[in-house]
């Protein structure tokens, strides 16, 4: 026990870092993980697997070359990382008329070339601060004719020296920004959590936090590492220049270019050879080699700051990920839900919705409902939305993808100006039922009795309750079902909206002894035949005996023209909702009923047909 605790007090990780806008990234063998605290102090992490190419792992081994390549793969990797980090916190917005005009005329991303020149402008500016600069300094002192002799170690002293004071004044001055500084407690973070994992201690806020901040690996004690490499680099490869190139002590312009050239040139050869130094003197705890650790040291004490626990846990959280998909390879990537605002998000969505054959007025609706903006100022909204109602919408959405109706994702409908709730117990109501619903209303009177047949979620007994209610007449409404979980939600839609319903569990009228004034159904009466060709939002859905009308879709009126004369009072009413096609029919089979009349529904089609009992 002793021998394992000891064990555990020093282990070496492969898994290294970097500090992100509010977030740190993690980076293992075979993946790498960004925690961020998004803006409304969640934690998301996004995972990506590393596709390296098989040259790339060859080159990996190779000494010297794998610092080169590790260099450029961990620029490339961070930039990314940078990007996506910000796009948690909103996106870039609405392209305008000319970066469409470019993309559909040139076949140019404006925004990629954007970035793409302003990565090339950082280039730039970091060859002109620490290549450029340094070199026309030290230059400067060698025209004074003092001490300073030309390409000698102390004309690349100097040329080194202005390297460092320049990076030490570019940190200086963006920690003067918060956001810089937020960065670099970040950065501390990182650190900590990495400390306190090879420490054998358990990875906690509190654990992380009595680390140091300081590590052997840190990007930038690499920084400094390639400072000092290329003193002794450019040192070597300007004698050897100034020894046999008797042209380069020749016209200032000329001696400028070649130095400038070598140092590019060489520049390479500088990175890998300081990150094999930087691997030397991770792997060793000696007192000797701090003299050589500790100028790096001092660096990190300006890009590094004490992290707030809240920052430790984004790191912790970081690492867990890669150290798990690492050991796992199995484990699938994740995605950060990103803020968009609410106009891309439903241009985005109609457009996916209209590639899975789903109507675009079905994301408007999805979007409006969910948010509460309305849908006709949905394309004009600038809002932005949280990743936490992001994910809620895109969850909603993938329901509706996969087929479900879209008030069933939603959890409700309006009926009549009446909010109903539906689920796959019930048929979601259709607004041509509220014409039945409306002509109930008409028919009802002081002291009426009202039963609803075939209730369904109860929306059509709920408008009569509450429209009758308005009207100051005294009614009484009922309402059956055969399904025992219809009749649970219709009585859940009663409550809900205030209405005074009594519930009959019954098949049609056979549990039901008293008398009504008015009976109104809205019965199953599609074709059994035509049940298998309905959309799939309705047949896989919504429930199939609240659909199936029989062989002819006629089995329940038959029903209905038997069993209700003897529950209707004299000059009692009798409406029904029927198919397409299906009023003639039905109103055959009422003939034994006086007044019988059909009814057509708002879009001109026979809809509903009223009967008054002789």
């Amino acid at each position: 026990m002793g021998k394992e605790k000891e064990k555990n007090k020093d282990r070496r990780t492969y898994i290294g870092g970097q500090a992100v806008l509010e977030g740190v990234m993690m980076r293992g063998r075979t993946a790498y993980a960004t925690a961020v605290r998004d803006p409304e102090g969640n934690i998301q992490v996004e995972s990506r697997r590393l596709n390296t190419s098989k040259g790339m792992k060859r080159a990996a081994k190779i000494p010297v070359v794998r610092g080169v390549v590790n260099f450029v793969s961990s620029l490339v990797t961070g930039s990314k990382i940078l990007m996506r980090s910000a796009a948690v916190y909103g996106d870039e917005g609405e392209p305008s008329k000319f970066e469409k005009w470019c993309e559909e005329k040139l076949h140019i991303d404006l925004m990629a070339a954007v970035s793409f020149l302003a990565t090339l402008l950082g280039v730039l500016l970091a060859v002109g601060l620490f290549v450029v600069l340094p070199i026309l300094f030290a230059d400067l002192l060698v025209s004074t004719g003092t001490w300073l002799r030309p390409y000698s170690i102390g004309y690349n002293l100097i040329q080194g020296c202005t390297r460092l004071v320049i990076f030490i004044l570019y940190i200086v001055a963006i920690t003067a920004m918060k956001d810089i500084r937020r960065v670099f407690m970040y950065h501390g973070a990182e650190h900590k959590t990495i400390t306190c994992f090879e420490k054998g201690l358990p990875l906690t806020p509190e654990n992380a936090k009595t680390c140091s901040r300081i590590h052997d690996r840190c990007g930038t004690t690499f920084l400094f590492l390639v400072m000092a490499v290329s003193i002794v680099v450019f040192s070597v490869v300007n004698w050897i220049c100034d020894a046999y190139l008797d042209f380069f002590v020749y016209g200032k312009v000329v001696n400028f270019l070649i130095q400038f050239a070598v140092k590019i040139a060489f520049l390479p050869l500088v990175a890998g050879i300081s990150y094999e130094v930087l691997k030397l003197l991770a792997k060793t705890r000696s007192k000797f080699f701090l003299i050589f650790k500790a100028p790096g040291f001092a660096l990190q004490r300006l890009t590094t700051r004490e992290p707030e626990k809240e920052m430790l846990e984004v790191a912790i959280a970081a690492f867990n990920k890669v150290y798990e998909m690492d050991a796992d390879p199995s484990l699938p990537e994740t995605d950060f839900t990103v803020s968009k605002s609410l106009k891309k998000y439903t241009q985005e969505l109609k457009t996916v919705f209209a590639q899975e054959g789903i109507d675009e007025s079905d994301a408007e609706w999805l979007v409006s409902l969910k948010t509460g903006v309305k849908r006709s100022e949905l394309e004009s909204s600038d809002r932005m939305l949280l990743p936490s109602e992001v994910r809620a919408l895109d969850a909603a959405a993938g329901e509706r993808m996969q087929g479900r109706p879209l008030w069933y994702v939603f959890g409700s409908t309006d009926f009549y100006g009446y909010e109903i709730k539906v689920d796959e117990r019930v048929l979601i109501p259709r607004p041509e039922t509220e014409l039945l619903a409306e002509q109930a209303i008409l028919a009802a009177k002081e002291g009426s009795e009202i039963l609803d047949l075939c209730t369904g979620s109860g929306c059509i007994a709920v408008a009569v309750a509450g429209e009758t209610k308005k009207k100051g007449l005294n009614v009484r409404v009922s309402a059956s079902d055969v399904s025992a979980d219809a009749l649970a939600l219709a009585k859940e839609n009663a409550l809900a909206n205030g209405a005074d319903i009594v519930f009959y569990e019954s098949d049609l009228l056979s549990s039901i002894k008293q008398k009504f004034d008015v009976i109104v159904c809205n019965p199953p009466y599609i074709r059994r035949g035509d049940m298998a060709s309905l959309q799939r939002e309705v047949k896989d859905f919504e429930p199939a005996a609240a659909l199936d009308g029989g062989e002819d879709g006629l089995d329940f009126y038959r029903r209905l023209a038997e069993e209700a004369p003897s529950r209707l009072r004299a000059g009692g009413v009798l409406l029904c909702e029927c198919g397409k096609g299906q009023s003639s029919a039905v109103a055959a089979l009422f003939a034994g009923f006086a007044n019988v009349r059909v009814m057509n529904d708002y879009e001109g089609a026979d809809r509903i047909v009223a009967a008054k009992r002789r």
